[in-house]
């Protein structure tokens, strides 16, 4: 070869396109890895009463017996500090029919989400709110009635990874979509993928959705499905969507997180949705390789990413910028659904100068980056409007744009 210096400087070049980008933020963050404190996985017993963690998406760090009727579950996060998401999961039983009180306490954290019950780990309501009080500023007292039949209880209805696998293998048998791995998390569990395409890729736009970078972010989860049913949906509408754009979906970023049962970080301790510009954990570094290699490719550009989150109240959180990268979008998109479904959800502009998705959508790609938020009491019923009526939205303003 006549130059060889010059060939194995452009295939170095070219090796790097296909990464992504490093990016200085004023607001930085630390996310190489932290250590953990793993849960004891076990069936407790305790003078008749059993309480068990042995599932994935349980939380629960000590069962112990305070008085004749009182009992105490243990709560504590993976580690510390950390954002106040205090997760618990675990199953309750007697070896005979009894009334107790149940103390929910809290280790470095306080009661935050309302006691979602279930008899078979599938069909979930919340427990009614007489049975449930505050003990002081962090703790909780419910009042259950248990017996030999098992009693799930937990922060929010469990969505493991096995759950996640299983709606998208479901999705799968549409014709438009293709499921697969595209890595794996810091201990081996499935990056999931499901590619939403009709018709050639080649230079095709792309819209890009991400969901549960925090373990107990369900709500969010809940919508994010509902919206990619909706453009997977038989009608015009979608056709044509689908016809236009590719979709590119991570359904549950940090495996790890949800099925250890984690309050907020993954098993590398770390916030995932601080780690966009520097790439320590290996669940950021896989996916935002993907979709910066997968796009240059196909010479596809990246238009619009959203990440599906949950928090005390539905809100949007978008970028300000004062050359909008689909300009008009953002306002349209909101008020179409503001109008559909008659919500007050907050709108939450900012620039981007963190280390979160909605940022590295936009430095990265250019593209308009969305955090679209739902509250942890949202209704279930509603979530699901508005998850289709937010794709509705989109694709009709995408498709006429």
């Amino acid at each position: 070869m006549k130059y060889p210096f010059l060939f194995a400087l452009l295939f170095f070049v070219g090796c790097k396109t296909h990464q992504a980008s490093d990016f200085e933020y004023s607001n930085k963050v630390d996310t190489t890895d932290h250590p953990i404190e793993l849960q004891n996985k076990k069936t407790y017993a305790v003078d008749g009463v059993f309480a068990d963690n042995q599932f994935d998406g349980a939380r629960l760090n000590d069962f112990s017996k305070l008085n004749d009727q009182t009992f105490q579950a243990t709560i504590a996060p993976e580690n510390f500090p950390i954002n106040p998401s205090p997760w618990y999961a675990f199953k309750l039983w007697a070896a005979e029919d009894r009334l107790i009180n149940l103390v929910l306490h809290y280790e470095n954290g306080a009661h935050r989400y309302h006691p979602t019950v279930s008899f078979d780990g599938i069909n979930w309501e919340k427990l009614d709110s007489n049975f449930v009080a505050k003990k002081d500023s962090t703790d909780a007292i419910l009042n259950l009635n248990i017996g030999a039949d098992t009693l799930w209880l937990a922060a929010q209805e469990i969505a493991n990874s096995a759950h996640t696998k299983k709606w998208c293998e479901t999705l799968a048998a549409h014709p438009s979509t293709n499921f697969k791995t595209i890595g794996k998390s810091k201990l081996g569990r499935d990056l999931y993928f499901l590619d939403i395409n009709e018709g050639n890729p080649h230079k095709k736009e792309i819209i890009a959705v991400i969901s549960r970078q925090h373990p107990p972010e369900v709500t969010g989860y809940f919508a994010m499905q509902a919206f990619i049913e909706e453009i997977l949906a038989d009608h015009s509408l979608a056709s044509q969507f689908r016809k236009k754009y590719r979709i590119l979906v991570f359904p549950l970023m940090n495996p790890d997180g949800v099925d250890l049962g984690h309050w907020r970080h993954n098993a590398g301790g770390i916030d995932l949705n601080r780690d966009w510009a520097y790439y320590h954990q290996p669940e950021i570094r896989q996916v935002a390789d993907f979709m910066v290699k997968l796009a240059a490719e196909n010479k596809s550009d990246i238009i619009l990413g959203m990440d599906f989150h949950s928090t005390y109240y539905d809100i949007y959180y978008t970028n300000k910028d004062p050359n909008e990268p689909l300009p008009g979008f953002n306002n349209l998109w909101i008020f179409g659904i503001q109008q559909s479904i008659e919500e007050t959800a907050k709108i939450s502009p900012a620039y981007p100068t963190s280390p979160v998705s909605k940022n590295w959508f936009y430095n990265q790609f250019g593209a308009e980056g969305i955090v679209y938020e739902i509250g942890d009491t949202t209704p279930r019923d509603f979530i699901k409007k508005k998850g289709q009526v937010s794709a509705v939205e989109m694709m009709a303003l995408l498709i006429y744009r």
